[in-house]
């Protein structure tokens, strides 16, 4: 029933080192694509005060993510909801923050745009939109393993692939949404912040 990522066992705690710094003190987090849960276990139980509402679309990921929270028994993990980012209608009204890690580039550009347009519908003003994964970016050289990744990433499916942070920029702003940091991570990750204007 639990999955493993061991690309989460590497990158939670770097990942947790940002949250720190960007999410609020309280409130609820609304995590999309958790995947096999390890991430939102981790940060659930560094940041008792908060409120984790982990998601995906995948029931097979719905599973792991329980069965990581059962296991961990902790109380401010909430079940695992059915969301599929590109859908014009979320069954999440409000979040204090999203959380959405290494989903962006392997997701239809639907599922990334649904995102940003939820993101700028449900959070307060000054509530962030924190993105990590690999991206592209004008004037920063993109290093080969990246390139190879995104060419794989497209043979799978031509509607995957590296995203352009530029791009993310302008779609977030249509949405009231303001880039505020941007964050060098391990293995040629960023992490992205933007925040309701």
């Amino acid at each position: 029933m639990k999955r493993e990522a061991p690309a989460a066992a590497r990158n939670r705690e770097p990942i947790a080192d940002v949250l720190a710094e960007e999410l609020p003190v309280s409130g609820r987090v609304l995590e999309l694509a958790s995947g096999t849960g390890e991430h939102v276990i981790h940060f659930a139980a560094r940041f008792p005060d908060l409120q984790w509402q982990p998601s995906d679309p995948e029931a097979e990921a719905r599973a792991s993510i329980a069965a990581w929270s059962t296991e961990a028994g902790l109380t401010n993990i909430a079940q695992p909801l059915e969301l599929d980012a590109a859908a014009p209608v979320w069954q999440v009204d409000h979040a204090d923050a999203i959380l959405c890690i290494n989903m962006v580039h392997i997701s239809p550009l639907a599922a990334t745009l649904g995102l940003v347009r939820a993101a700028g519908r449900i959070l307060p003003k000054g509530a962030p939109l924190i993105l990590y994964g690999p991206y592209v970016e004008d004037g920063v050289e993109t290093v080969e393993s990246n390139i190879a990744f995104d060419g794989w990433l497209k043979q799978r499916n031509p509607e995957w692939g590296l995203r352009s942070a530029e791009w993310l920029d302008q779609i977030a702003g249509a949405q009231g949404l303001v880039r505020t940091r941007r964050v060098a991570m391990p293995a040629n990750n960023i992490m992205l912040v933007y925040r309701k204007s």
